[in-house]
């Protein structure tokens, strides 16, 4: 299909600018409206957004999900109004009232696009540089999955991930992460453009940076084009077939643009950046347009003729698609179901029977290990679970054995080597579990889930599963030192909304953990593994249900009438169940409950809650850990042992002697709540 279709070649100029200063008079007005936003950037880029949708993009906007079709990043999302005006014009599924109620309670137009939430958004972007390391992520999946459903003759993924992004999203740190690897492993259906205004909040980019975006990103590996002036269409048009033609390294193209275009007084200016132009300006560049109406939101009926005629155009792509899908389907009919399901979000119904048994011939085994073993048992059953390590396959154990890397030579590879780059590996798994088809799984120590923190916050905020296997996590690595051993870490992770922590006290509770993390499809999970051996529990029956439903008696009191509830997770479970036993001599019946995730355990209904911990019976945790996430369930009246100062360096068994993580500690904090 050619670059311009034939109604766009036949438009007038007059109808193709009414068409792309519709998405500026709309941006101002709902900036306007609003009385907050960012008018200045849409104002700049429509031409853009216009030459995308109109010409370029695979997209259908009555299928806005369809397999098959291109993916478009914002990544400058705080310009979420180009995106909003855009879909409109296009025909998706987002009414001319939604536009007016531009950052309103409930509407569909919130301030930064919303994956989910609106239709044809494709992630949440605002944090500037997160969306070019999704788009990374999108690239990296249609990678990996044309190499896995692709025949000769059935191309059925094929497409382009587009992302724009300004000069804030180059300035932060991830942009250089995510660039420097989508250039190692040449992602060639990766196309960017640089909205190049030279204009910040705080004025000039001259205030805070020199550096040089095109050698930078030729230092990556990517080739680099310029347009000069956003509003040449055709440079535009060029520029893209040039991109599409170098297969072997993705693109950026940087695009001059005028923030405010058109603005009599604040175009080019820091005043059309983040604040309302204000009546009597938007008055002013609407005459600049040559505007036929005074009336906000106006929407002239030749422009959004123009707009759904070209996106029609555009959706039948989606047509051709699904001819090329049935004819798949006729010749390679079991690489059709597996494709299916793996877009769906099903599991295989083989897993189940996939999860390593454990038992006491294992003996103790760090969980980090016991996790490595899941991923190997697991892997042939879930071919879609893709992932690796921060540069420490080796510590967190997440090789799939026998399985080549994934690379620019080998996109069918499974192991992921994402460098030394935490935050790009968090962001690129966002783009992989979003576009569908893959499950993504990335490893690190916990103390370095500080760097991925943004990404992991919108992961869950976006409800992607994503999977970090978190290892050495906590005072147990030992020699490291303060450095790298985690103590605030585990509270930090507890309290975002929507993630799954779990902190798995066995080989048993790992292959648990594992099993319900790739259960939670509504948000991500974090694994959270020992560097240090950790004992058999011996309770596989017990560990099946409890660890899924958050925290469960691993060893009760006699007669099951506790005088004292003992409880810990992950390595502190040991130390609670030999507290227990020492107890017992004293003549108190304690029980042991393996806490594996506090936020799990909170959701189920209260009856078992308080099966668990019954009402009126004092309670004692213990982890090695800050004690903050431990206050909600011990009460006013119960203890806990924890560390509220950094680690040291020294054997593990010296710092937990040390640091008072043991069962001596926890007898002396039961008696005390007991007394």
């Amino acid at each position: 299909m050619s670059a311009v279709s034939p109604l766009l070649a036949s438009a007038s100029p007059e109808t193709v600018r009414l068409a792309i200063d519709t998405v500026r008079t709309l941006a101002m007005d709902a900036v306007q409206a609003a009385e907050s936003g960012h008018p200045g950037t849409p104002m700049a880029l429509a031409p853009l957004a216009y030459a995308l949708y109109a010409t370029h993009l695979r997209h259908d906007p009555a299928a806005p999900a369809w397999a098959d079709r291109d993916r478009f990043v914002l990544s400058v999302g705080h310009a979420s109004m180009l995106l909003y005006g855009t879909l409109h014009l296009a025909g998706y599924d987002l009414p001319l009232e939604e536009i007016r109620n531009f950052r309103q309670w409930e509407s569909l137009t919130p301030g930064h696009p919303e994956v989910h939430h609106t239709k044809g958004v494709e992630t949440t972007t605002g944090p500037l540089g997160q969306g070019i390391a999704n788009a990374v992520g999108f690239a990296v999946a249609e990678a990996s999955l044309a190499a896995t459903f692709n025949r000769p003759g059935h191309q059925i993924v094929d497409h382009y991930t587009y992302f724009i992004a300004g000069d804030g999203c180059l300035m932060e740190g991830i942009s250089h992460e995510a660039a420097s690897f989508a250039g190692h492993v040449k992602l060639g259906k990766l196309i960017g453009f640089f909205d190049d205004n030279g204009i910040t909040i705080d004025g000039s980019t001259a205030l805070t940076c020199s550096d040089d975006a095109a050698q930078r990103f030729a230092a990556y590996g990517w080739q680099v084009l310029h347009v000069d002036d956003v509003n040449d269409l055709a440079a535009i048009d060029a520029a893209i077939a040039q991109a599409k033609a170098d297969t072997e390294r993705p693109t950026l193209i940087i695009t001059k643009t005028h923030i405010g275009f058109g603005s009599p007084n604040r175009q080019d200016s820091a005043k059309a950046h983040g604040e309302p132009l204000g009546k009597e300006e938007i008055a002013l560049t609407k005459a600049a347009y040559g505007w036929p109406s005074t009336e906000p939101f106006f929407v002239p009926a030749d422009a959004l003729a123009h707009w759904r005629e070209a996106a029609a155009q555009r959706a039948a792509t989606h047509a051709e698609w699904q001819r090329t899908w049935q004819a798949y389907e006729t010749a390679h009919p079991e690489l059709a179901k597996e494709f299916e399901r793996r877009m769906k979000g099903e599991l295989p119904p083989q897993l189940e029977q996939a999860f390593p048994v454990f038992d006491a011939k294992s003996g103790a085994v760090a969980s980090r290990a016991a996790s490595g073993a899941v991923i190997n048992a697991i892997a042939n059953v879930v071919p879609e679970l893709l992932g690796g390590s921060a540069d420490l396959t080796g510590s967190n154990l997440t090789n799939v054995k026998g399985a080549h890397p994934f690379s620019a030579a080998q996109r069918d590879g499974r192991n992921f080597h994402f460098g030394i780059r935490e935050h790009a590996m968090g962001a690129i798994m966002n783009g992989m579990g979003l576009h569908g088809g893959v499950i993504p799984y990335g490893g690190t120590f916990l103390v370095f889930s500080d760097y991925m923190r943004p990404a992991i916050r919108l992961a869950a905020l976006m409800g992607v599963q994503a999977i970090y296997v978190f290892t050495h996590d906590s005072i147990g690595l030992g020699e490291d030192g303060p450095t790298h051993q985690p103590i605030e870490h585990l509270a930090a992770l507890r309290c975002i909304p929507n993630l799954l922590v779990l902190r798995p006290a066995d080989a048993d509770e790992v292959s648990e953990a594992w099993r319900t993390a790739l259960h939670h499809r509504s948000g991500p999970s974090a694994i959270v593994l020992t560097r240090q051996k950790l004992a058999y529990l011996g309770e596989p029956a017990r560990a099946r249900d409890g660890v899924k439903q958050g925290a469960y008696i691993v060893a009760d009191a006699a007669g099951h009438v506790p005088h004292v509830v003992l409880l810990a997770s992950g390595s502190e479970v040991e130390v609670a169940l030999t507290a227990r036993e020492q107890l017992s001599g004293h003549g108190v019946r304690a029980r042991v409950v393996s806490c594996t995730s506090l936020e799990r355990f909170a959701q189920q209904p209260v009856e078992y809650r308080h099966h668990v911990l019954p009402t009126g019976v004092p309670r004692v945790a213990v982890e090695a850990a800050h004690p903050m996430s431990w206050y909600r369930w011990v009460g006013d009246h119960g203890a806990i042992v924890g560390i509220e100062s950094f680690g040291a360096s020294a054997p593990a068994p010296v710092l937990f002697e040390k640091f008072g993580i043991s069962a001596d500690r926890v007898v002396q904090a039961a008696r005390s709540v007991l007394a």
